[in-house]
């Protein structure tokens, strides 16, 4: 539990996990906890290393579209690794490649993070429903990652 308090605090964490619930009625809030979860371990990871081709699992990709509506929350999160995580769907399941969930996967470990595997399944074999029907990997390329501006002079 140690590596999500360091995610996000509670009250942050909540309504996150409550925006998730909104857009998703059949879901247990434990369930969108998972979610929002993996879904900050992969914005962080994805910041930290702007120019690895990342993507995320179709469920984890609606805790990120959560995260996302929290724009204040969400920027902070972003600047945490230094880049801000730019969202450009693609669609299921025409857009789905098995390998680049593995890499994305093996980058959170790179980056300090376990992933629930559980919720980095195949768009047609999700361990829950979920609203959004964004696939991001082959057709859209890599997360467009933006390097946080240096100082001038």
């Amino acid at each position: 539990m140690a590596e999500r308090t360091a995610l996000l605090d509670d009250t942050q964490r909540q309504g996150v996990v409550q925006t998730l619930l909104d857009n998703n009625r059949d879901m247990t809030a434990e369930m969108a906890g998972r979610i929002v979860d993996e879904a900050a371990k992969y914005v962080l990871t994805a910041a930290e290393y702007p120019q690895a081709a990342m993507a995320p699992s179709r469920v984890v990709d609606e805790g990120w579209h959560a995260l996302i509506l929290h724009t204040r929350l969400y920027k902070a999160l972003c600047a945490r690794r230094g880049n801000y995580v730019e969202h450009s769907p693609g669609y299921a399941p025409e857009n789905y490649e098995p390998a680049i969930l593995t890499h994305t996967q093996a980058m959170m470990r790179e980056a300090g993070f376990t992933p629930d595997e559980e919720l980095w399944t195949a768009p047609d074999k999700p361990l829950v429903a979920v609203a959004a029907k964004c696939q991001h990997g082959k057709d859209d390329g890599p997360i467009i990652v933006q390097p946080k501006p240096k100082p001038t002079g």
